[in-house]
This record gives structure tokens, sequence and C-alpha cells, in this order.
């Protein structure tokens, strides 16, 4: 991963937009529902999940395979690689802990961790208490709530599968999770965005999850 890359990383988490909107649901209506909780399953598996990962920091484009491993109930083992075969990065994290087994050299910055450690958390999030729900033509949709963070969570109504994920801090949209799935426990594909930055990452099937 090029030096620039980093560096172009540190500039924009510390120079965030100030203009991130405040986020509202719009187009859709309160319903009665008798959730109390819902979940992401995509990476409930305990096979391997295998991607194709491209991130784009900027004008920084850095690309390897990613791999995300269920270890138990709560943690999952996040691994990747350089196209070339070298390990950039190693951690198990959970939504409350974080481990670091491996970090190449110059990647080892607190900025560029405590990204990558707060991005995976909110996507391998399994769990998410129903506050209140609401619908539109396309999704059932519902709001959770922990803390200051708030959730959005989009199920298909035709499939019931999860298709959206709209993370909001302090009321102000922070990441967009989208998926493209045919199973309810594996992403062919997934769209990270973040709202205040311009950071993208993009992960792609390589390997799928066999059903048991």
């Amino acid at each position: 991963m090029p030096r620039l890359l980093l560096r172009s990383l540190a500039c924009s988490l510390v120079f965030l937009a100030v203009s991130c909107k405040t986020y509202q649901l719009t187009g859709a209506n309160p319903v009665q529902t008798s959730e109390k909780t819902v979940e992401n399953l995509y990476f409930s598996s305990g096979e391997d999940y295998v991607y194709k990962c491209q991130m784009d920091i900027y004008k920084n484009h850095v690309s390897g395979i990613l791999i995300i491993k269920k270890l138990d109930e709560t943690t999952h083992r996040v691994a990747m690689t350089s196209d070339f075969g070298n390990k950039l990065i190693d951690f198990e994290i959970s939504e409350n802990d974080f481990k670091l087994n491996y970090v190449l050299p110059d990647l080892d910055k607190k900025i560029v961790i405590n990204f990558l450690k707060n991005d995976f958390q909110q996507l391998l999030k399994r769990k998410y208490p129903v506050k209140e729900s609401f619908e539109n033509d396309h999704a059932k949709i519902y709001l959770s709530k922990a803390d200051n963070k708030t959730y959005y969570l989009f199920f298909n109504k035709e499939n019931g599968l999860l298709k959206e994920i709209v993370y909001t801090k302090n009321n102000k949209e922070k990441i967009d999770f989208t998926f493209e799935a045919k199973k309810h426990i594996f992403a062919d594909s997934l769209n990270l965005q973040h709202k205040d930055f311009k950071i993208n990452i993009k992960l792609f099937q390589i390997t799928e999850t066999e059903e048991k």
C-alpha cells in the first residue's frame, strides 16, 4: 500500500467535512411490528467468507483479498492480503473488543487501525433491538438505537433479505452499507460508503459459503 494513500487517509480523517447533513428517513410510513430484534446474518456462518476487496480513499485505489471468519458468537477474525499475497493486516473483532494480530509496518498507524476497527465493528454487528418500524413500496425498515448511535435496516419485501444499513451518529449519516445477496447468510457483494469523507470499500464474492 503506497505511503501516499496513508497520508491521504490521515488528512481525510483529520479534516472531516463539517457539512455532513442530518439523516432523515423519507418516503416511508410508520407501521406496527411484533419484531423485538432484527439481525444481520451475512457473516453468521462458520465457513470462511472470501472477497475481492477494493478500497478508494480520495484518489488512491488499493485492492486485495479479504477473509472474514466467525470464531464464536461474538467474534470474527478479519485478514487482508495484497493482490500479490502479502499480508497487510490480521485482527480479531467483536462489538466491544479488538485484538490486532498483525499489521504491515507501513499501516501501523493509530488513525488507520481506528478507521478499520470502526468500519468492521459496524459491518459485523449482528443483533439490533427494534425501536420503531416503517415500510415503503420495496422495503421493511427497522430503526434501532444504542447510546448516540442509530441504525436503519432495510429488508427487501419480496425475499426478506437485508439490503441496506444506514449508520448514523449524533443524527449525522456516517456509513451506508448496501448488500447484494441470494442467501440470508452470505452477501455476494457489499458496498461500504462513508458519508463524511471520501472513503469507499467494495467487496465482491470469490468463494461462496455453502449451506449445510
